[in-house]
This record gives structure tokens, C-alpha cells and sequence, in this order.
């Protein structure tokens, strides 16, 4: 590896995106202090569309431009949120992961202007979010409460509450770590109540298979517990085959024995139909975990449930 390697990050635009480059950047530097790092911004269709993402394509809308630059050879390294990379098909040809972070908190946070948390809001209060896995499990759990459609940045979100265009948001515990707002949470809900998305708290970096430099430069970031998490849960997602208006949660946890377990969940959007899966595999193979706990909610009726979803 050349001392003086330059490292082109292509990244969204957003304030959250451009946080999350920083510690990439960060942590390389501590990494390999020769390695000198620019950052290449894109703004994605799905950060300029404010509708139904499913219209887009579903969550590739959010990765499409970032693929594209680093296919096109404008960037040698990709940043991305695992939760926003779609797990039902594969990474673009000739792209490939070279290591996922350490992983952040994979639960979701109530932001509410009086600081009230989700068990003392009041009938009829306006929860901003327009994920399908969060209005689901709202109707589960909290069918009193009014899911109003909200799109954009976390910043923008918190834009958008305080101009009066919802009572309370939804957002990641890690997201509001990522840009500095953690004083703005009023209440973190446990798995339970809220199970993660696929991929939660998870940045993966991405570079171009051919390009082995860049690959030995970031391959150090890695977290190995984090990099057996996701790739269970994404084979998990990649079997299911769920599309971006099926409500799908769920998180796999290593334990310091060397242990996996994977949770699953699966909602019709109303939450009046709930499957479950939870197994645990050895320390080997977390591709086959994620496997098993897809065709134990096939089993139960996954794929038909998904299927009756418009997309």
C-alpha cells in the first residue's frame, strides 16, 4: 500500500451521512496515518423524493447514484447504512463489502417536544414516520396512537415536528447519536416493543472488487461480531425476498461465547398478523442461521403474507 494513498469516499449529502464518513475517516487515520481521504457527495433520487419510496424502486433509490459512482470509478469507497442497502437482490456486479463497523444501538427512539415517553402519549397523537415496520408494530402496540407520513433526513424530520407537522417521530437511537441529538430523545423503546430493522446501526463500506488496495486499507475497520450479525441477517432478508412495503424487522445478536442468534419478525401492515422466528446457530456459519430462521417464517406463512403486500 502506497504511503500516500488517496481514498475518494463517496457519500449522500445528508448532515447524517456525512457524520458517519467522518468516523470512517477518523478511524482510517488512527488506522493508517499515511492514508490522506476527500470526500465525493451525491444527493440519491431518494433523497430529493419525498413520496412513497416503493414509486423508486423501493430502498435502492437511496444507493443507486452512490453505486454508481464508485462503478464509474469517481470514488474508491462507499459508506453506506446496512438498513438502506436491499438485501433481496445482490451488491452491484463488481462491487463487493470490505468490512462492516463495530455496530451502534440497533433500537428505535421517541422524539416528543414535552418529553412524554410512547406508553404516556395520548389517544390520536401524530407519531411522524412512514416506515412500514414501525406503523405495524405501532398498530400492535399502540393502535391509539396516528401514524402521519414523513419523509427526509433526521434533520429535516426535526424540521418538520417542530413546524407542527406531527406530535412526536420515530427514528434510530444511532442516527440521533450520529448527528448529536441524543438530548432530543425522549424515550428508547426496547426489541420488544420496536424490533429493528434488518441491518440496524450498521455502516458498511463498499469499494470495488478489483481494487485490492483500497480493500487492505479498510478491510481493519471490521468488526468481526458485526460482520457475523449482518451477514445473517441479510441472508435472512435475501431468502425471504421481502420488498421495501413488507413491514420486516429483526436482529441477530453474538454472544462473547462465540454464539449467534437470530430474531425475525414479520407484520402484516395493519400488525393484526404477527410471525416469529428466534434460533440460535453455533459460532460457524451465519449465512445458514439466517437461512433457517427465513424458512421457519415461510413455514408460517411468510411468503404468502408478503405477497398479498401491493408494491
Amino acid at each position: 500500500m502506497a504511503p500516500s494513498q488517496l481514498i475518494r469516499i463517496v457519500s449522500r449529502s445528508s448532515p447524517m451521512a456525512l457524520a458517519q464518513v467522518a468516523r470512517v475517516q477518523a478511524e482510517l487515520a488512527a488506522l493508517h496515518p499515511g492514508i490522506t481521504t476527500e470526500v465525493v457527495p451525491v444527493t440519491t433520487s431518494g433523497d430529493r423524493w419525498m413520496g412513497d419510496l416503493s414509486q423508486l424502486g423501493g430502498k435502492g433509490a437511496f444507493t443507486k447514484e452512490v453505486d454508481a459512482a464508485l462503478l464509474a470509478g469517481e470514488a474508491d469507497l462507499a459508506v453506506h447504512c446496512i438498513k438502506d442497502v436491499p438485501a433481496d437482490r445482490p451488491l452491484p456486479a463488481g462491487t463487493v463489502f470490505a468490512a462492516f463497523l463495530a455496530r451502534d444501538d440497533i433500537r428505535d427512539a421517541l422524539i416528543h417536544p414535552d418529553g412524554l415517553t410512547l406508553d404516556q402519549l395520548p389517544e390520536g397523537t401524530r407519531i411522524g414516520t412512514s416506515s412500514v415496520r414501525r406503523i405495524a408494530q405501532l398498530a400492535v402496540s399502540h393502535p391509539h396512537l396516528d401514524c402521519v407520513p414523513m419523509r427526509g433526513n433526521a434533520n429535516r424530520r426535526l424540521e418538520k415536528l417542530a413546524a407542527g407537522e406531527a406530535d412526536a417521530l420515530l427514528l434510530a437511537v444511532s442516527g440521533m447519536e450520529r448527528i448529536g441529538m441524543t438530548g432530543r430523545i425522549s424515550d428508547i423503546l426496547p426489541v420488544e416493543t420496536m424490533c429493528p430493522p434488518i441491518g440496524a446501526g450498521v455502516l458498511g463500506l463498499q469499494c470495488r472488487e478489483d481494487d485490492a488496495a483500497t480493500i487492505e486499507a479498510v478491510t481493519g475497520l471490521g468488526d468481526a461480531d458485526t460482520w457475523r450479525e449482518t451477514t445473517a441477517e441479510r441472508m435472512f432478508l435475501h431468502v425471504l425476498q421481502g420488498h421495501c412495503n413488507s413491514p420486516i424487522a429483526g436482529f441477530a445478536k453474538a454472544e462473547r461465547d462465540g454464539r449467534l442468534s437470530l430474531r425475525a419478525r414479520v407484520f402484516s401492515p395493519d400488525g393484526k398478523t404477527v410471525l416469529d422466528a428466534h434460533e440460535w446457530a453455533g459460532p460457524l456459519d451465519p449465512a445458514t442461521l439466517g437461512t433457517s430462521v427465513a424458512v421457519a417464517l415461510l413455514r408460517q406463512g411468510a411468503r404468502e403474507l408478503i405477497d398479498t403486500i401491493p408494491h
